[in-house]
């Protein structure tokens, strides 16, 4: 099934600004469409669970504040039953500020304050406490981390002459200690899970998540539509990489990557996660659209790249490609196929790569566990990640080549 997203005219015309802001305009403004598409029409026909947001009240005297330094917070609902004592952990995405322009701009939204936070939000897909749209999560704790760093949760830094705060790794760690005094602690089994810009943050933390809990606990890592690719844009150059390199050294983010990374490569190739992944010692799931519609647009076909508008159809619609243009976006897949061929060796390790025009497919109910969701063989993405969690199978899920599935929810923007 096809969904048909209207309604992006305001980050369409944010793109025509300067490149460092219109970076940001589509990352801040339209990546929180694309991770929350889905998702508000089908709760409000499901009633869902509406969850209340908590400030970390201990987080200001560690310094763990948001970019306009404003208090961080998260939204918990607590487990129940069989659940009790087992924590999911969900980090917000929502894209990256690389210069301070563009994290100017940001601190006047929810991913920048907490002041412009929902009070409340829905619990859907692998949130939801419904055990119908959510069979092995739903009476867990689950809880959403709010996403107000924009660097993933790891930078440090400050700009003072600007007012900004980079303190992404301090939240992380005030939030974990927080959650960890209200019986994480105590967690028998905990999942740590995020998408896009949070599913990066969720490869870049695991390890150091799993090193929260004793070894009795069964500690296992999810990435929802994180794996960004270093891939060469339509003219041939490296717009994500350049755009990471701006949010590597403004927000001091360096410090706390994987050691084992940066003592190989740049700083900046370790904030991809083709990089990282073998190296992670904690089970990781990668959930991902092999033909990733933030990438497409972002990363393969920003405007800087394109400047002639060729690419400007295909990347809102695949169905608008010429045959040259699948062809290189094939070519995508088969480099993100070839990323993940050595981390698919260990059977601890878990994929679901579908070959759809999406981007994060785990907190909408739709693509996450529903009638018509999106299946590899016959299996839809819950049931997959479920699998994997609880070793009932080995779940290494790659679906054919664009176009014979045929049960996507592919984007199309106009």
């Amino acid at each position: 099934m096809k969904l048909l997203w209207v309604g992006i005219a305001v980050g369409l015309c944010l793109r025509e600004m300067v490149n460092g802001y219109e970076r940001v305009a589509f990352n801040a403004t339209e990546l929180s469409h694309f991770e929350a598409h889905g998702t508000s029409s089908l709760a409000v026909a499901n009633d869902p669970l509406m969850v209340g947001l908590t400030l970390i009240q201990s987080a200001a005297a560690k310094g763990a504040v948001c970019l306009d330094g404003t208090l961080p917070g998260y939204h918990l609902h607590r487990g129940f039953g069989s659940g009790a004592n087992s924590w999911l952990i969900q980090l917000e995405g929502g894209g990256w500020c690389n210069n301070v322009r563009s994290c100017v701009y940001r601190k006047k939204t929810s991913r920048g304050s907490s002041a412009y936070m929902e009070k409340e939000i829905p619990f859907t897909g692998i949130l939801s406490s419904n055990p119908e749209d959510n069979p092995d999560f739903f009476n867990w704790n689950r809880v959403k981390l709010r996403y107000c760093d924009g660097a993933s949760f790891i930078g440090d830094t400050q700009d003072k002459d600007a007012q900004l705060e980079f303190r992404g790794q301090r939240i992380w760690s005030a939030a974990m200690e927080d959650l960890m005094s209200k019986g994480m602690s105590s967690a028998q089994q905990a999942l740590l899970s995020g998408c896009s810009a949070g599913g990066l943050a969720s490869i870049l933390h695991c390890d150091e998540f799993r090193d929260l809990f004793p070894r009795t606990t069964k500690v296992k890592c999810l990435s929802d539509g994180g794996l960004f690719l270093d891939a060469l844009d339509v003219s041939g150059g490296r717009s994500l990489r350049n755009f990471y390199n701006e949010v590597v050294d403004l927000q001091g983010v360096q410090q706390n990557l994987p050691r084992m990374c940066t003592e190989r490569l740049d700083p900046t190739l370790c904030f991809f996660p083709q990089y990282l992944i073998s190296s992670i010692k904690t089970p990781l799931f990668l959930l991902n659209a092999a033909y990733d519609s933030w990438q497409i647009q972002a990363s393969l076909t920003p405007p800087a790249a394109d400047p002639q508008g060729y690419w400007h159809e295909c990347a809102l619609n695949h169905g608008k490609c010429t045959s040259m243009q699948i062809e290189f976006l094939q070519g995508f897949r088969s480099q993100m196929l070839n990323v993940i061929k050595d981390f698919s060796t260990s059977n601890q390790n878990g994929l679901f790569i579908n070959s759809c025009f999406a981007h994060c497919q785990s907190e909408k109910q739709d693509t996450w566990f529903a009638d018509d969701s999106p299946l590899i063989g016959s299996q839809p993405i819950a049931i997959a990640v479920g699998n994997w969690y609880f070793d009932r199978a080995v779940v290494k899920a790659v679906d054919c080549a664009y176009p014979c599935d045929n049960t996507c929810h592919n984007l199309i923007f106009k």
